[in-house]
Order: C-alpha cells, then sequence, then structure tokens
C-alpha cells in the first residue's frame, strides 16, 4: 500500500492513486533471481484522480504573470495560457498580480496559501 498510494501508475492512464480501499486477491510469488526478492501479484480496488480534458476543475491559484497562471488541483498542476483568458481582461503586475476586465472589475486569481 505504502508502493502504490500517492502515486500516478502505469504512466497516468489510470490517475493518480489517492488510497487503496480493498485488496482482494494476492497472488504466488515469483522469486526474483539473483536478488532472492519475492513479487506477488496484488489485486486491489482504490480511489483515483484522474481529470480529463475539458472537466472543470476546483483549484488554488498559486501563481499569476503576464503569461497566464498556475493553479493546483489536488496533485494536478495547471498552467492557463493567456491566450485562453477572455479578450476583455488585461494583466496587472503589481503588489497583488491580476487580471482587470475592460469594466475595471479585478479578477484577483491569486489565491491564498
Amino acid at each position: 500500500m505504502k508502493d502504490v498510494e500517492g502515486t500516478c501508475r502505469a504512466h497516468g492512464r489510470h490517475g493518480f492513486v489517492v488510497a487503496i480501499t480493498n485488496v482482494e486477491d494476492i497472488g504466488k510469488g515469483l522469486i526474483r533471481e539473483g536478488t532472492g526478492f519475492v513479487t506477488f501479484p496484488v489485486k486491489y480496488q482504490c480511489v483515483v484522480f484522474r481529470p480529463f480534458k475539458g472537466e472543470i476543475l476546483e483549484a488554488i491559484v498559486t501563481m499569476v504573470n503576464k503569461m497566464g497562471f498556475f493553479a493546483e488541483a489536488g496533485p494536478v498542476q495547471i498552467f492557463v495560457s493567456n491566450h485562453l483568458i477572455p479578450d476583455d481582461m488585461e494583466f496587472r503586475s503589481g503588489d497583488m498580480p491580476n487580471y482587470t476586465t475592460s469594466d475595471g472589475s479585478v479578477c484577483s486569481l491569486l489565491g491564498s496559501r
């Protein structure tokens, strides 16, 4: 469980393993030649985090700059390019970088940590 929880297995195909909820089966061990270690196939059920393209996520904005902004949703780091930010919003630098709309209202994206 310690080796699997908190990791992204199979190149992210199945998502980020949050927690193992049930161990269903532990198969026969296979001795690894020359090491003396034994490998066991294990079948388990788990909770995963696997966002899909186009999915809306709740995220915490961690950095805002003129190129866009970075955010985190659980273990996933997200970058939103300024090309994807509406045209009526303009980047403003300063103590608290933000994007300001053409009517003067401020969209402060930087979340508190």
